[in-house]
C-alpha cells in the first residue's frame, strides 16, 4: 500500500509558481481567520493556504488592519491565496489587482458557497446557474493579473456531474491555473457524503491541477482520494479546524500529546487577541471551538463548557477546567459538530 507521504510530499507547479507539497488549507468563511492560519503554519506541513472569502466590492479599499476577513501576516503571503466572492467581472478584476499588488501567491474565485445570503447576491454557488458569467469573471481576472488564478466550485444544483465537467473545461480555457472541486450539490451543505467520482471526472476533463475537497479526515482518506480520483492535491477544510496539526500529521507523522489540546486552544486565543479586539476574539473563538470539540467522544458537552463565557479571561478558565481531567478522544471526528 502506498504511503500517503509519497503522494503528497512533492512539489506542484501552479501557473508559473510552485508549492512545496500537495496539501492546501481550504477557504472557510468566518473560521479561516489569520490567527487560525498562523497556528496551522506553526505546526507545518501545509503547501498552500486560502483565506476566508472576501467581498470583491470592498477589497480595493479595505484596510487590512481593521478588516475582519481581509487580514494577513506578511510572513504567509508566499503561500497565501485570497478568495473573492462577487458577480461583476470588472469588480472582481479590480479586487484581484489589489491582491496581486499586496504580494499574495494567487487569487481564488468562490463558486461554491451555497448559503442564502451569498446566493441571493448572485454570488458563490449561484453562479453555477450562470456559467457564462462565471467564465467571464475568471477571464476578467486572468487579463488583470499575472499571479495564479484559482476557482473553487462544487457539483451544480443537481446531482448530474456533467455541468461541472463542462464548467471545469471552460474555466481552464478562460485562464484558471488550478481548480478546487467539492463534489456535493449546491443545496447540500453537509448532509450527504461527497461523490469523489465526480472529482475524477473533473480531473480527467482538464490539464491544470485539481484539488479534491470533501470528507478527508485522516491519512487513509487522503490516500484513497488521490488514488481513486487522480487529483493533483487535497484541500482540507473542517478537519483542519478539528486537528490544526493535520498537515503535519500527513506529511511527517506528527501525533500530538494530550497537553497539545489545551495548549493549542490557549495559544489560538492568544492569537485572536493579538489580531482582533476582545469582542471579536471572543466571537471567533466560539465559532472555531465547536469544531475542535469534535475531537472528543462527548463533544457537545465539551463545546458547551468551552464557550460558556462573556470574556476571554473566562474562556481561559474554561479551557483549563475542561482539560484538567482529559476528556476521551473519538476515533473519528464527530460529524454532527462539523457544521
Amino acid at each position: 500500500m502506498t504511503d500517503v507521504r509519497a503522494l503528497i510530499d512533492k512539489p506542484l507547479a501552479i501557473g508559473g509558481k510552485t508549492i512545496k507539497n500537495r496539501l492546501a488549507l481550504a477557504p472557510m468563511a468566518t473560521v479561516g481567520n489569520v490567527a487560525f492560519r498562523e497556528r496551522v503554519a506553526r505546526f507545518g506541513g501545509c503547501g498552500l493556504m486560502f483565506m476566508e472569502m472576501c467581498n470583491a466590492t470592498l477589497v480595493p479599499h479595505e484596510n487590512r488592519r481593521t478588516s475582519i476577513t481581509f487580514r494577513w501576516r506578511n510572513e504567509e503571503l508566499d503561500t497565501l491565496v485570497c478568495q473573492l466572492f462577487g458577480s461583476d467581472p470588472e469588480v472582481m478584476a479590480r479586487a484581484a489587482r489589489r491582491i496581486e499588488a499586496e504580494g499574495f501567491f494567487g487569487v481564488d474565485v468562490n463558486f461554491g458557497c451555497s448559503v442564502s445570503v451569498i446566493c441571493k447576491k448572485n454570488c458563490g454557488a449561484a453562479l453555477l446557474k450562470d456559467p457564462d458569467r462565471a467564465v467571464a469573471i475568471v477571464s476578467a481576472i486572468r487579463k488583470a493579473v499575472s499571479i495564479p488564478v484559482f476557482a473553487k466550485f462544487r457539483t451544480g444544483w443537481s446531482p448530474d456531474p456533467d455541468p461541472s465537467v463542462r464548467l471545469a473545461r471552460r474555466l481552464e480555457d478562460a485562464g484558471a491555473d488550478a481548480l478546487t472541486f467539492h463534489p456535493r450539490v449546491a443545496p447540500d451543505r453537509r448532509g450527504r457524503a461527497p461523490r469523489w467520482d465526480h472529482i475524477r471526472r473533473v480531473k480527467e476533463a482538464v490539464a491544470i491541477p485539481v484539488f479534491g475537497n470533501g470528507n478527508v479526515f485522516d491519512s487513509a482518506d487522503c490516500r484513497r482520494m488521490i488514488e481513486e480520483t487522480g487529483c493533483d492535491g487535497v484541500a482540507l477544510g473542517r478537519i483542519a479546524l478539528v486537528k490544526p496539526w493535520i498537515f503535519a500529521t500527513l506529511t511527517r507523522g506528527f501525533v500530538p500529546e494530550k497537553d497539545a489540546y489545551p495548549r493549542y486552544l490557549l495559544d489560538f486565543l492568544d492569537g485572536l487577541e493579538h489580531h482582533f479586539d476582545d469582542r471579536t476574539a471572543l466571537k471567533m473563538f466560539k465559532k472555531n471551538a465547536i469544531y475542535f470539540a469534535a475531537n472528543h467522544t462527548f463533544g457537545h458537552a465539551i463545546w458547551s463548557r468551552l464557550i460558556r463565557a462573556d470574556d476571554t479571561a473566562q474562556l481561559r478558565k474554561n479551557i483549563r477546567a475542561v482539560y484538567a481531567d482529559f476528556p476521551a478522544l473519538s476515533p473519528r471526528p464527530n460529524l454532527n459538530l462539523m457544521v
